[in-house]
């Protein structure tokens, strides 16, 4: 028989549902503020306007926070990679997702045996001059962050065990006879193109294919110049916290310097090291706190003389509608390929004045 319900007794229980959306509104413009200052720091602060380089950051935000896989940063050498992955780190360790320090290498210096002891450890007495254990930047990583930079550059038996300890934690310290573990997350940086690196036989293929479930490519600055500006006063507060010294430029010298510096005539080989040792000359040698426009148009001088002197200059021919001219019939080939190179310069430039600096770059500092 059925029992008979007691007096005061409940079946079940039930909930409140609050439809008041308008809460919800207010969740979600929390959610974006606290996004948008996110990109903010790992822009350094700095308002770009590039809109391509502001989604990169909107997107590696959300990668950051969301995931310890390895990261991938590409890009020419000075773009920035290794200030973005150290503010990697900073916004993971504000957000209490790592614990330990970040560890930063630079691949291209590490070679042989003394490459392996410094990535992985070693023991006591593994090799001639090892007089105590050492215990390798991989543990130094655990439980934070390890960028290694220029990771194109590693040897085979690094990459080897470099793919081991991603993909199972624990390696194996030079002289050992037991392994190690280091829980890290993995941050890498090239210059290089990886996949024709292991089309050439010098990357592994299987250590490719982990570290590039994430890749952002960093662009240069001359893919960027609308944000030349507001990172030429990023690099006179950054002087000016170094050498307790404000510098600013005068409007002329502002406009002078920003009207070549996103021209096609500033090449920006070295991307932003080129720009921050730019200001850097110009604020040192300025008199009085303020860069005047002789001190842009001399530091335009020696930015033109030191890209013409990373390469040689891509052989040039006398323009077309020149060639046929009968003058040219007594030139010496020697003689006409300095012509070819002087109309060049002069079509380039733009002004006389300008291509006179530059084809006079030289001897103008000797006077």
């Amino acid at each position: 028989p059925q029992r008979r319900r007691e007096k005061g007794s409940s079946v079940g229980s039930f909930h409140i549902v609050d439809l008041d959306l308008s809460r919800y509104d207010q969740l979600a413009a929390r959610f974006h503020r606290e996004a948008a200052e996110h990109v903010d720091f790992l822009k350094d602060g700095i308002d770009t306007r590039n809109r391509a380089f502001n989604d990169l950051m909107s997107r590696l935000e959300t990668v950051v926070l969301r995931t310890t896989d390895p990261i991938l940063l590409t890009g020419p050498t000075g773009a920035g990679k290794s200030a973005l992955a150290r503010r990697i780190y900073d916004l993971k360790l504000a957000r209490h997702q790592v614990e330990g320090q970040y560890v930063e290498v630079n691949c291209a210096t590490l070679r042989g045996s003394a490459a392996l002891s410094a990535l992985f450890g070693h023991r006591k007495g593994a090799f001639t001059g090892a007089q105590q254990d050492r215990q390798g930047l991989l543990m130094a990583g655990h439980k934070g962050v390890v960028f290694l930079d220029e990771i194109g550059e590693l040897g085979a038996d690094e990459q080897a065990m470099l793919l081991r300890a991603i993909e199972e934690g624990t390696f194996m310290p030079l002289g050992s006879d037991s392994e190690v573990s280091s829980d890290f997350q993995l941050l890498c940086g090239t210059n290089l193109d990886l996949a024709k690196e292991v089309a050439a036989g010098r990357f592994r293929r299987d250590l490719l294919a982990r570290i590039n479930t994430w890749v952002f490519r960093m662009p240069g600055l001359s893919e960027r110049r609308e944000d030349i500006a507001p990172n030429l006063d990023f690099e006179l507060d950054r002087y000016a916290k170094r050498t307790g010294n404000r510098v600013d430029l005068n409007r002329e010298a502002r406009e002078t310097f920003l009207g070549f510096a996103t021209s096609d005539r500033a090449t920006w080989t070295g991307n932003f090291r080129d720009l921050g040792g730019a200001v850097t000359r110009m604020a040192t040698l300025a008199h009085g706190g303020r860069i005047k426009a002789s001190d842009v148009e001399a530091e335009i001088d020696r930015l033109h003389s030191a890209w013409s002197e990373d390469g040689p200059e891509a052989a040039v021919e006398i323009p077309g509608h020149l060639a046929g001219r009968p003058e040219l019939a007594s030139l010496d080939p020697f003689d006409e390929h300095q012509l070819a190179y002087v109309i060049d310069v002069c079509c380039r430039a733009g002004s006389l004045s300008e291509a006179g600096r530059r084809l006079f770059a030289r001897s103008r500092t000797r006077r």
